[in-house]
């Protein structure tokens, strides 16, 4: 029988069936595949509706009236400060100066907003992977992982999206020289665009990678409360390598980044109490 005709949960749970190390290899290889179709159908999708994925989701937070620019003008007015906070994204061009770069591009944002989209998916083809090699406690303490995971990536990532990137493409387009023009590179955008997304969406994981740590005893709420201010600089830092030096955009992504670490602490209490609770039994 093909292996990926094989019910992988079913083995799991009678433990009837012992595979073999090159019968894991078999079953990733699929669920490798199954991922890449996945992310490969979403991203011929959307590179055929190209127009639609760069005037209204690549570029959005270069057009004045980008969501969060109404957001945030809305909440400068609603808190009594007028138009102070109100901002207007500077008029630039966008030049695609490499031959066929404007080709190479839009295979290349399809494909990553592709793998954005199927993430669940993705994250669900891997989780069907590990679970069969844990213990059925272990398996009810992670109940609901492949959600929550996509949740705090997508999360991670709209937040990138829609806060981080309106106050970077203001400070780096409006950023100039004396004497110089400030004409960006397609790629170039392009490439801030994804640090300001992707990597929001991995570091929204934090709290499910302490609980994972927690639950085998590699991390503790008291050793957390300890590194505290060792983390705050570690935030400030890490918040400087994703965003551009704009004080304002860093604070923008430091804070959350320091709410997560306080949440991580809350699950890390929670988690390492079951595993002393597991030593005792």
């Amino acid at each position: 029988m093909a292996l990926d005709q094989i019910d992988v949960d079913k083995i799991g749970e009678a433990g009837e069936t012992e595979m073999t190390f090159l019968d894991h290899l078999e079953e990733l290889r699929w669920h490798i595949i199954r991922s890449l179709i996945a992310i490969i159908a979403v991203g011929i999708t959307l590179f055929i509706f190209q127009d639609w994925l760069f005037n209204y989701i690549i570029f959005g937070p270069t057009h004045q009236d980008f969501i969060s620019y109404q957001w945030i003008c809305g909440l400068s007015e609603a808190v009594g400060l007028g138009e102070t906070m109100c901002l207007e994204p500077p008029v630039f061009r966008k030049q695609a100066i490499g031959f066929g770069e404007a080709f190479i591009t839009s295979i290349k944002v399809s494909f990553i907003a592709g793998f954005i989209a199927a993430f669940p998916y993705v994250f669900y083809e891997f989780w069907r992977f590990i679970k069969p090699g844990l213990y059925p406690k272990e398996r009810k303490a992670t109940r609901g992982v492949v959600f929550i995971c996509s949740f705090l990536f997508l999360t991670g990532v709209c937040f990138g999206y829609f806060i981080i990137a309106p106050f970077a493409v203001n400070f780096l387009a409006g950023y100039t020289i004396p004497g110089v023009e400030n004409s960006p590179t397609l790629s170039s955008f392009i490439n801030y665009m994804v640090m300001f997304t992707a990597p929001a969406g991995l570091i929204f994981e934090l709290p499910v990678l302490v609980y994972f740590l927690a639950r085998v005893g590699l991390v503790t709420p008291q050793t957390m409360k300890q590194y505290r201010r060792h983390s705050i600089i570690g935030i400030l830092l890490l918040a400087a390598l994703i965003t551009p030096p704009d004080v304002v955009t860093q604070f923008l992504i430091g804070i959350p980044l320091y709410f997560l670490y306080e949440l991580s602490i809350m699950v890390a209490a929670r988690t390492y109490k079951r595993y002393q609770e597991e030593l005792n039994d």
